[in-house]
């Protein structure tokens, strides 16, 4: 069986073939749980008032904060099986 960064390694190449149809709302959740897996709990500033996606991505990020890298990869493959067998 395949470790966790190996599955989290395939998943991420998953998700670069999920449909356009995926919801933004999806998108950013496998966004935040990505760059939480990745680099870690954000300690960047929040974007600009009239950056509206860049705050969204920074806000998806933040709500993952204090999740372990772990259990974020975990997540981030549930997450993206969930999606794939939606459009299956």
């Amino acid at each position: 069986m395949a470790t966790t960064e190996e599955q989290f390694k395939k998943a991420a190449e998953d998700a670069l073939k999920l449909p356009p149809t995926t919801t933004d709302a999806d998108k950013l959740i496998l966004y935040g749980l990505y760059k939480q897996a990745t680099v870690g709990n954000n300690e960047t500033s929040r974007p600009g008032m009239l950056d509206f996606k860049g705050k969204a991505k920074w806000d998806a990020w933040k709500k993952c904060e204090g999740k372990s890298a772990d259990d974020a990869m975990k997540d981030y493959i549930a997450k993206v099986e969930q999606l794939m067998e939606a459009t299956a």
